[in-house]
């Protein structure tokens, strides 16, 4: 799949099949992160890759809207250095997500609103925050689907030289 079509389909999936991805996958997904662009390079950011059962679950509970975290077979926690910021994390994360889409796998980006049981659980060091978690997984496709939402028309978003 190329790049603009891995963008245009791309949709956040909460439901996933419990077959394990592969380690050439989850090399590929935790590299995109590696290399995504940053403020001044600082590359603030590290990952925490989560696949037990104990784990995902102990995590869940630092979210208001994370139940389907444990689901889903790799979970990976893109972790803020004290000097990194969200606009980063995002860019980071929305490389993850295509990456692994682009093999079939899909994500669903998730907060963590107890940032101290989020650190706490993962062992985090002082200063440095879970901006976001994405579980990563096959698409369960015995689940029911979900129909694209309809999106605004570019004519209402774009502007020429001024709002």
């Amino acid at each position: 799949m190329d790049a603009y079509t891995a963008v245009r389909t791309k949709r956040d999936t909460r439901a996933y099949h419990t077959q394990a991805l592969s380690d050439v996958s989850v090399a590929r997904i935790l590299q995109a992160g590696r290399m995504t662009g940053s403020s001044k390079n600082t590359q603030p950011w590290g990952f925490v890759v989560i696949r037990h059962q104990a784990q995902k679950e102990a995590l869940s509970r630092c979210g208001d809207f994370a139940t389907h975290l444990p689901s889903a077979p790799l979970l990976v926690a893109v972790v803020l250095t004290p000097e990194g910021g969200p606009f980063d994390a995002g860019r980071c994360a929305q490389n993850m997500m295509i990456a692994a889409w682009a093999e079939g796998i899909t994500s669903c980006p998730t907060v963590m609103h107890d940032a101290e049981c989020a650190a706490r659980t993962l062992g985090l060091p002082e200063g440095h925050r879970v901006a976001v978690v994405l579980p990563f997984g096959y698409p369960d496709t015995s689940a029911p689907q979900r129909q694209p939402r309809p999106r605004r028309p570019l004519e209402e978003l774009v502007h020429s030289e001024r709002w």
